[in-house]
């Protein structure tokens, strides 16, 4: 699962030895573990293509959702990023994403006519 959010950009996926949430900034996890208050030890797997990553076990991943949830406190994504300091640098990739679904929504509405 991709996440897009106010602490950053993650991948949470399940593997044999829990949950990784993972990152490509180190910072989007550390506010990311803050905001759940959670203080797993953030991974450096300098191979994989995401290289920042901590493991949860299944009762901690509510916890993570929860916090997510209670971020949402704007009414504009894209805006919010641009005005966030630690997120800003963010923007045109966020954009870049949003055009290309954008394109993707019309080419697949065409495609149900």
């Amino acid at each position: 699962m991709w996440i897009a959010s106010k602490f950053g950009f993650f991948s949470i996926v399940a593997k044999k030895d829990g949950f990784h949430v993972r990152a490509r900034v180190r910072q989007d996890l550390e506010q990311l573990m803050a905001a759940v208050n959670l203080a797993e030890p953030i991974q450096v797997w300098p191979e994989a293509d995401y290289r920042y990553r901590v493991i949860l076990i299944a009762q901690e991943i509510p916890l993570v959702f929860q916090a997510l949830a209670d971020s949402i406190d704007y009414n504009n994504f894209k805006d919010m990023i641009a005005e966030t300091p630690a997120q800003g640098d963010k923007y045109g990739v966020y954009g870049q994403i949003w055009n290309i679904m954008y394109h993707f929504q019309e080419w697949n509405e065409q495609e149900e006519v």
